[in-house]
């Protein structure tokens, strides 16, 4: 009896997918929220969404890295030095949400007020931990989301070279048609 995994189950392909939607989403907003004036009427809203689906991807981040941990996963295909570049991405990928995560928690509570999700609960703020926090927060936000979006592109890139030059599953096993 063969017990290999041939495709990553329903819930972390629905995750991975829905996770790479609002990442794509978060960036193009974010990019966008930081030129309303003022006087825009989405001045309050656009950044009240961003901040709260973003702790909500925390949320589902956490829970993804965890569930990873506990479920098995099909074997990375290609050749070896291809299979250590997946993992070092993957692994890059997860710490630049993390720096995302904290930096985005940082440039909202340098002040001492919560971040405020949808009005269903508030994350508690610790003021300023350090000189200038909103503004090196900020900084570093900017360049990790860059980051993640120029990753995750190169990420997409390798699984279609994998599906269109190599023929293999690498995509297959992601949307639920591996062979």
């Amino acid at each position: 009896m063969n017990s290999e995994v041939k495709s990553y189950n329903l819930v972390t392909r629905a995750v991975h997918w829905l996770s790479a939607l609002v990442i794509v989403g978060l960036f193009a907003v974010g990019l966008w929220m930081v030129d309303l004036s003022y006087y825009s009427e989405w001045y309050r809203t656009a950044p009240h969404w961003h901040k709260s689906i973003g702790l909500l991807l925390a949320g589902l981040t956490l829970f993804r890295f965890v569930w990873k941990l506990v479920t098995a996963s099909p074997k990375i295909e290609g050749a070896a030095y291809e299979v250590i570049g997946a993992k070092i991405a993957h692994l890059v990928m997860y710490i630049i949400m993390l720096t995302l995560f904290m930096s985005g928690y940082l440039i909202s509570t340098e002040d001492g007020r919560g971040i405020d999700v949808f009005n269903w609960f508030t994350v508690p703020g610790l003021g300023a931990l350090f000189e200038n926090q909103a503004d090196i927060s900020g900084q570093v936000h900017y360049y990790a989301a860059w980051s993640l979006i120029l990753i995750a592109a190169a990420h997409a890139v390798a699984a279609l070279k994998h599906h269109f030059i190599n023929k293999d599953n690498t995509l297959r096993k992601m949307i639920g048609a591996s062979k």
